[in-house]
Protein backbone atom coordinates (compact mmCIF):
# COMPACT_ATOMS: atom_id res chain seq x y z
CA UNK A 1 0.00 0.00 0.00
CA UNK A 2 0.82 3.88 -0.60
CA UNK A 3 0.25 4.65 2.32
CA UNK A 4 1.91 8.61 1.26
CA UNK A 5 -0.41 8.29 -1.83
CA UNK A 6 -3.61 7.71 -0.09
CA UNK A 7 -2.57 10.48 2.38
CA UNK A 8 -1.97 12.74 -0.88
CA UNK A 9 -5.85 12.10 -2.63
CA UNK A 10 -8.22 12.17 0.77
CA UNK A 11 -9.31 15.68 0.15
CA UNK A 12 -10.47 14.63 -3.38
CA UNK A 13 -12.42 11.79 -1.84
CA UNK A 14 -13.37 14.23 1.08
CA UNK A 15 -14.85 16.56 -1.63
CA UNK A 16 -16.45 13.72 -3.25
CA UNK A 17 -18.21 12.89 -0.22
CA UNK A 18 -19.55 16.64 0.27
CA UNK A 19 -21.03 16.44 -3.47
CA UNK A 20 -22.75 12.63 -2.59
CA UNK A 21 -23.95 14.11 0.66
CA UNK A 22 -25.23 17.06 -0.68
CA UNK A 23 -27.23 15.65 -3.56
CA UNK A 24 -28.26 12.68 -1.29
CA UNK A 25 -29.71 15.08 1.05
CA UNK A 26 -31.90 17.14 -1.26
CA UNK A 27 -32.67 14.21 -3.36
CA UNK A 28 -34.38 12.42 -0.49
CA UNK A 29 -36.31 15.25 0.63
CA UNK A 30 -37.57 15.69 -2.97
CA UNK A 31 -37.91 11.44 -2.63
CA UNK A 32 -39.93 11.95 0.59
CA UNK A 33 -42.27 14.98 -0.42
CA UNK A 34 -42.85 12.88 -3.52
CA UNK A 35 -43.39 9.32 -1.70
CA UNK A 36 -46.15 10.92 0.85
CA UNK A 37 -48.09 12.89 -1.95
CA UNK A 38 -48.24 9.45 -4.13
CA UNK A 39 -49.05 7.85 -1.27
CA UNK A 40 -51.43 10.10 -0.07
CA UNK A 41 -53.42 10.13 -3.31
CA UNK A 42 -53.72 6.64 -4.04
CA UNK A 43 -54.58 6.08 -0.10
CA UNK A 44 -57.85 8.49 -0.55
CA UNK A 45 -58.14 6.83 -4.59
CA UNK A 46 -58.31 10.07 -5.94
CA UNK A 47 -59.52 9.78 -9.48
CA UNK A 48 -57.11 9.23 -12.12
CA UNK A 49 -54.39 10.73 -9.77
CA UNK A 50 -54.76 7.51 -8.73
CA UNK A 51 -54.01 5.51 -11.49
CA UNK A 52 -51.36 7.86 -12.85
CA UNK A 53 -49.41 7.73 -9.35
CA UNK A 54 -49.52 3.92 -9.39
CA UNK A 55 -48.19 3.99 -12.89
CA UNK A 56 -45.40 6.45 -11.67
CA UNK A 57 -44.47 4.14 -8.96
CA UNK A 58 -44.41 0.92 -11.18
CA UNK A 59 -42.02 2.70 -13.89
CA UNK A 60 -39.68 3.87 -11.89
CA UNK A 61 -39.68 1.09 -9.56
CA UNK A 62 -39.12 -1.29 -12.09
CA UNK A 63 -36.34 0.54 -14.26
CA UNK A 64 -32.50 1.61 -12.60
CA UNK A 65 -31.84 4.62 -11.89
CA UNK A 66 -28.30 4.28 -14.25
CA UNK A 67 -31.11 4.09 -17.25
CA UNK A 68 -32.89 7.17 -15.76
CA UNK A 69 -29.79 9.07 -15.54
CA UNK A 70 -29.22 8.23 -19.26
CA UNK A 71 -32.49 9.33 -20.61
CA UNK A 72 -32.28 12.91 -18.83
CA UNK A 73 -28.55 13.68 -19.47
CA UNK A 74 -28.42 12.29 -23.33
CA UNK A 75 -31.93 11.84 -23.59
CA UNK A 76 -33.59 15.07 -22.91
CA UNK A 77 -31.09 17.35 -24.98
CA UNK A 78 -32.44 15.88 -28.41
CA UNK A 79 -35.87 17.11 -27.36
CA UNK A 80 -34.00 20.58 -26.79
CA UNK A 81 -34.22 20.11 -22.89
CA UNK A 82 -30.41 20.49 -21.23
CA UNK A 83 -30.19 19.83 -17.73
CA UNK A 84 -26.99 19.62 -15.83
CA UNK A 85 -25.76 17.55 -13.76
CA UNK A 86 -26.32 18.05 -10.75
CA UNK A 87 -30.03 18.66 -11.44
CA UNK A 88 -30.06 15.27 -13.38
CA UNK A 89 -28.71 13.37 -10.42
CA UNK A 90 -31.15 14.88 -7.90
CA UNK A 91 -34.22 14.71 -10.41
CA UNK A 92 -33.37 10.96 -10.73
CA UNK A 93 -32.91 10.29 -7.62
CA UNK A 94 -36.07 12.36 -6.53
CA UNK A 95 -38.40 10.26 -9.21
CA UNK A 96 -36.11 6.76 -8.05
CA UNK A 97 -36.90 7.29 -4.26
CA UNK A 98 -40.04 8.59 -4.11
CA UNK A 99 -41.22 5.54 -5.98
CA UNK A 100 -39.96 3.13 -3.32
CA UNK A 101 -41.37 5.73 -0.62
CA UNK A 102 -44.35 5.66 -1.83
CA UNK A 103 -44.70 1.97 -1.31
CA UNK A 104 -43.02 2.41 1.93
CA UNK A 105 -45.59 5.52 3.06
CA UNK A 106 -48.63 3.28 1.09
CA UNK A 107 -47.87 0.05 3.81
CA UNK A 108 -48.12 2.48 6.55
CA UNK A 109 -51.51 3.97 5.44
CA UNK A 110 -52.86 0.58 4.81
CA UNK A 111 -52.45 -0.53 8.36
CA UNK A 112 -54.37 1.96 9.75
CA UNK A 113 -57.40 0.94 11.39
CA UNK A 114 -61.38 1.73 9.81
CA UNK A 115 -62.45 1.74 13.18
CA UNK A 116 -60.08 4.84 13.83
CA UNK A 117 -61.36 6.84 11.05
CA UNK A 118 -64.86 5.96 11.94
CA UNK A 119 -64.50 7.32 15.81
CA UNK A 120 -62.26 10.06 14.33
CA UNK A 121 -65.86 10.92 11.42
CA UNK A 122 -67.59 10.34 14.65
CA UNK A 123 -66.22 12.76 17.27
CA UNK A 124 -66.73 15.14 14.35
CA UNK A 125 -62.70 15.49 12.81
CA UNK A 126 -62.97 16.88 9.04
CA UNK A 127 -61.30 14.56 6.74
CA UNK A 128 -57.97 16.92 6.75
CA UNK A 129 -57.98 16.38 10.59
CA UNK A 130 -58.21 12.97 10.65
CA UNK A 131 -55.30 13.12 8.32
CA UNK A 132 -53.21 15.52 9.85
CA UNK A 133 -53.94 14.27 13.49
CA UNK A 134 -54.91 10.31 13.17
CA UNK A 135 -53.65 8.57 9.96
CA UNK A 136 -50.37 10.38 8.80
CA UNK A 137 -48.55 10.03 12.51
CA UNK A 138 -49.36 6.72 12.57
CA UNK A 139 -48.55 5.77 9.38
CA UNK A 140 -44.71 7.21 9.21
CA UNK A 141 -44.64 5.37 12.28
CA UNK A 142 -45.25 2.16 10.56
CA UNK A 143 -42.93 3.94 7.93
CA UNK A 144 -40.26 4.51 9.78
CA UNK A 145 -38.32 0.47 9.08
CA UNK A 146 -38.90 0.46 5.00
CA UNK A 147 -37.75 4.61 5.26
CA UNK A 148 -34.96 4.04 6.55
CA UNK A 149 -33.91 1.22 4.35
CA UNK A 150 -34.99 2.98 1.40
CA UNK A 151 -32.39 6.08 2.69
CA UNK A 152 -29.44 3.86 2.66
CA UNK A 153 -30.90 2.18 -0.65
CA UNK A 154 -30.76 5.85 -2.30
CA UNK A 155 -27.37 6.40 -1.24
CA UNK A 156 -26.31 3.75 -2.38
CA UNK A 157 -27.46 4.06 -5.57
CA UNK A 158 -25.46 7.32 -5.84
CA UNK A 159 -22.60 5.10 -7.01
CA UNK A 160 -23.96 5.55 -10.62
CA UNK A 161 -23.66 9.55 -10.91
CA UNK A 162 -20.65 9.06 -12.57
CA UNK A 163 -22.28 8.37 -15.55
CA UNK A 164 -23.71 12.35 -16.01
CA UNK A 165 -20.05 13.52 -15.57
CA UNK A 166 -20.53 14.11 -11.99
CA UNK A 167 -17.10 13.62 -9.66
CA UNK A 168 -18.63 11.38 -6.77
CA UNK A 169 -16.84 8.50 -5.24
CA UNK A 170 -16.70 6.26 -8.17
CA UNK A 171 -16.00 8.91 -10.67
CA UNK A 172 -12.46 10.00 -8.49
CA UNK A 173 -12.19 6.47 -7.80
CA UNK A 174 -11.66 5.56 -11.58
CA UNK A 175 -9.98 8.22 -12.43
CA UNK A 176 -6.90 7.51 -9.87
CA UNK A 177 -6.72 4.41 -10.78
CA UNK A 178 -6.85 5.24 -14.97
CA UNK A 179 -3.60 8.00 -13.91
CA UNK A 180 -1.81 6.41 -11.43
CA UNK A 181 -2.64 2.80 -11.49
CA UNK A 182 -2.93 2.49 -7.57
CA UNK A 183 -5.88 0.07 -7.86
CA UNK A 184 -5.66 -0.91 -3.98
CA UNK A 185 -5.51 2.15 -2.78
CA UNK A 186 -8.02 3.55 -4.52
CA UNK A 187 -10.88 1.09 -3.92
CA UNK A 188 -9.22 0.88 -0.23
CA UNK A 189 -10.35 4.94 0.26
CA UNK A 190 -13.53 4.18 -1.58
CA UNK A 191 -14.66 1.61 1.09
CA UNK A 192 -13.57 3.89 3.66
CA UNK A 193 -15.76 6.87 1.53
CA UNK A 194 -19.31 5.10 1.74
CA UNK A 195 -18.53 3.57 4.89
CA UNK A 196 -18.37 7.14 6.60
CA UNK A 197 -21.35 8.24 5.09
CA UNK A 198 -23.55 4.83 5.68
CA UNK A 199 -22.31 3.67 9.12
CA UNK A 200 -23.45 5.96 11.32
CA UNK A 201 -26.97 6.09 9.30
CA UNK A 202 -27.04 2.11 9.39
CA UNK A 203 -27.02 2.40 13.40
CA UNK A 204 -29.13 5.48 13.58
CA UNK A 205 -31.85 4.00 11.92
CA UNK A 206 -31.52 0.80 13.95
CA UNK A 207 -31.66 2.79 16.84
CA UNK A 208 -34.80 4.91 15.70
CA UNK A 209 -36.04 1.36 14.71
CA UNK A 210 -35.82 -0.39 18.18
CA UNK A 211 -37.36 3.13 19.91
CA UNK A 212 -40.22 2.59 17.73
CA UNK A 213 -41.18 -1.01 18.34
CA UNK A 214 -40.31 -0.62 22.53
CA UNK A 215 -42.82 2.07 21.90
CA UNK A 216 -44.94 -0.17 20.28
CA UNK A 217 -45.24 1.34 17.32
CA UNK A 218 -44.47 -1.09 15.36
CA UNK A 219 -46.90 -3.94 16.22
CA UNK A 220 -50.13 -1.99 16.13
CA UNK A 221 -51.73 1.31 15.29
CA UNK A 222 -53.82 1.66 18.19
CA UNK A 223 -53.61 4.03 20.10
Amino acid sequence: MDWAFMQKVIPMYAAAVTLTLRLVIIGIVLATITGLAVSVIRYKKVFLLSQLSAAYVQLFRNTPLLVQLFFLYFGLPKLGIHISSEACAIIGLTLLGGSYMAEAFRAGLSSISPSQIESAQALGFSPIQIMRYIVIPQALAVSIPPLCANVIFLIKETSVFSVVALADLIYVAKDLIGLYYKTDEALLLLVAAYLIILLPISLMAAVLERRIRYAGFGDSCTF
